[in-house]
């Protein structure tokens, strides 16, 4: 999201870099790029083409993936060159569409994240009622709005960057000559959805928890077995971190099994509550370390950049070029991640990516 705004004169005032240091340059921000394209494109296929990720939570993560491989197709390669370059030199028509790009995809980025939090906290928090509605056409529609709203917000820009002097055809970023529309989008595109991602994901690891800790009490060893399938069954309904690495391996499901099937004795029963509520508490570490993660990832990649635009946006500070590209691929870099943190977690796309691999290795 190239919101860059400094001053012609500090721009001016840098140093040309070298041959050495545009080397760098180029081959680090390409290995970024490469990677963002073959990691979103991976997330893509596999979903594509395995018949078990086919379900509606994962048609958000597909959507993501879309978002995320455009940044990476159609916003960082012409990065890298005005950057390498140091000038724009593309044109003005293809200065406004790159720009226009690159605030709508991440934007739409960010707020995929949002809409894939608060899917994920319907699922854990109302998962039997929730099972109805969470169908293939409400994920369109979730997919649908997060698209709308990143529009209207990259859309202002538009309707006065035409009125720029053909002196600045060197340049290529948006001039936040309006403070409201700093405010707007920068609220609309990353500080309302973090708080929104803050609120859900909390509330998600308290019930992510609170179902653990129901797991594994011994008040609920006399219904063992309903307790176990309705507790399985809406977990699994969830798709969510803290469950979708439920597999045949997973110990607890595996627990959940065998209590079906057999009645312990007293003193066994006692020996299988310790093992539970052990058990319970390993998964709530996991739960939190994986929360840990995702939003870790995303206020380090997203949010250095938008205190950077609400101080220059304001007028109260200015930056240097540098240091306002390097805050923009910091950012580009959570479309690298997203990816990672999505499905590394989920035992159905690790499958995937290793027959895909199989593919393309025989291929």
């Amino acid at each position: 999201m190239n919101h860059t705004n400094f001053t012609s004169e500090a721009s001016m005032a840098v140093k040309s870099k070298t041959v050495t240091e545009n080397m760098l340059i180029t081959l680090t921000l390409s290995i970024i790029t490469t990677l963002t394209t073959l990691l979103n494109s991976s997330v893509i296929s596999a979903i594509c083409t395995t018949k078990k990720l086919h379900q509606p939570a994962n048609y958000l993560i597909c959507s993501l993936a879309v978002t995320d491989l455009l940044v990476a197709v159609l916003v960082m390669p012409l990065s890298i060159t005005y950057i390498v370059m140091e000038r724009w030199t593309l044109g003005y028509f293809l200065c406004e569409i790159w720009l226009s790009i690159d605030m709508t995809c991440c934007t739409c980025s960010i707020l995929h994240l949002c809409v894939i939090a608060l899917d994920r906290y319907w699922a854990i928090t109302d998962a039997i009622e929730y099972a109805q509605k969470r169908t293939a056409k409400r994920a369109g529609l979730m997919i649908g709005t997060v698209w709308t709203i990143s529009t209207f917000i990259s859309m202002p820009p538009l309707f006065w960057r035409h009125h720029r002097s053909s002196s600045n055809s060197t340049e290529c970023q948006i001039q936040h000559t309006h403070v409201i529309y700093t405010i707007y989008s920068t609220f609309g595109a990353f500080y309302i959805p973090l708080t929104l991602i803050l609120i859900v994901y909390y509330r998600i690891y308290h019930a992510a928890k609170h179902l653990y800790q129901k797991r594994g009490s011994s008040r609920h060893l006399s219904s063992r077995s309903n307790d176990s399938q309705n507790s399985f069954a809406s977990c699994k309904l969830t798709q969510t971190f803290c469950v979708s690495d439920f597999s045949t391996s997973d110990p607890t499901t595996e627990f959940d099994r065998i209590n079906s099937v057999r009645s312990p004795t007293f003193d066994h029963d006692l020996d299988l509550v310790g093992d539970r509520q052990q058990i319970s508490s390993i998964r709530e570490r996991k739960a939190a370390r994986i929360l840990g993660l995702i939003l870790g990832a995303f206020i380090l990649s997203w949010l250095p950049f938008f205190i950077k635009e609400v101080i220059v946006g304001i007028g109260l500070s200015t930056v240097s070029s540098e240091v306002a590209h390097f805050l923009t691929w910091l950012g580009y870099v959570n479309s690298l991640i997203n990816p990672l943190l999505y499905t590394s977690f989920n035992e159905d796309f690790k499958l995937a990516f290793k027959k895909l691999i199989k593919c393309w290795e025989h291929s």
